[in-house]
């Protein structure tokens, strides 16, 4: 199996004037238009709209992030806030650093739970972050070039 260029390949198609279209996208437009007067359930509407544009693993990370502390439970979730899915990697801001220390010992527990919901999306590993302390990066106080809080008072 060679690999193709896909750069290269829209170059040619471009410059000869043959730009094809998928068949999948072919099929899609001919099933939408026969349907066209037909009146249809707006949730299979929705489900077609889910389908067709990949967004399963969105709305799966939407799902958890909304409900978070049904997973893992009030207190915990006092505590914690899920920030990112990455690579399969989520990570989960704390109100603390004993917090993340704590969450970071029974973290094999809390990711089976979170994997034992029925979400739909992948989780392999949990990553746990601590309260993020103020910055001198951005603000009126900044200067260009500067060496961080030793030049902003001094």
């Amino acid at each position: 199996m060679s690999k193709r260029d896909l750069a290269l390949d829209l170059f040619r198609n471009f410059k000869t004037g043959n730009l094809r279209y998928l068949p999948k996208k072919e099929i899609l437009t001919k099933e939408r238009n026969s349907k066209k007067n037909n009146p249809e359930l707006i949730s299979e509407v929705l489900s077609n709209l889910i389908n067709e544009r990949d967004w399963e693993n969105g709305l799966a990370e939407g799902t958890l992030f909304t409900t978070w502390s049904k997973i893992v439970g009030v207190e915990i979730a006092q505590h914690t806030t899920p920030i990112s899915i990455l690579d399969s990697v989520l990570t989960v801001q704390t109100s603390s650093t004993a917090w993340a220390t704590q969450l970071s010992l029974v973290s094999d527990q809390l990711l089976r739970t979170i994997q034992s919901d029925v979400t739909g999306i992948l989780i392999e590993s949990l990553r746990f972050i601590g309260p993020q302390g103020p910055t001198w990066k951005r603000g009126i106080r900044t200067i260009r070039g500067a060496r961080g809080p030793r030049d902003t008072y001094g």
